[in-house]
């Protein structure tokens, strides 16, 4: 009589689980995400330089296009640019501002305990 697939599987031991650091000190509590207003401040501090320089490079070679077509174009070139370059850069700058000050606060924290 054969084993089937499944209880030869069941049968094997599970792998060991991997050894905890060992390092003195734990690591550093990470940031949390940003809320919902800290993101809707930074995609505005990303979308409106953008719609503001575009409108001012853009602005006289469409003067005499419909508003629909400006608008189209405007927002073809500043979303993008603002989703995949100027917004993940704002979002990494909040999170290296947020890590210092969790690690100033940790500091003050320790100083006080000793």
């Amino acid at each position: 009589m054969t084993v089937p697939a499944a209880t030869e599987a069941s049968a094997q031991p599970a792998p060991a689980p991997a050894p905890a650091p060992t390092s003195a000190q734990p690591a550093p509590a990470r940031p949390h995400v940003p809320s919902i207003h800290v993101r809707a401040l930074i995609t505005w501090t990303a979308i409106f330089p953008l719609v503001s320089l575009g409108m001012l490079l853009l602005g006289p070679i469409m003067e005499t296009w419909h508003p629909v077509l400006r608008a189209l174009l405007l927002t073809g070139i500043v979303v993008p640019l603002a989703v995949y370059v100027v917004v993940p850069r704002l979002l990494a700058g909040h999170g290296v501002l947020a890590r210092k000050a969790m690690e100033r606060s940790a500091q003050r924290a320790n100083r006080r305990l000793a």
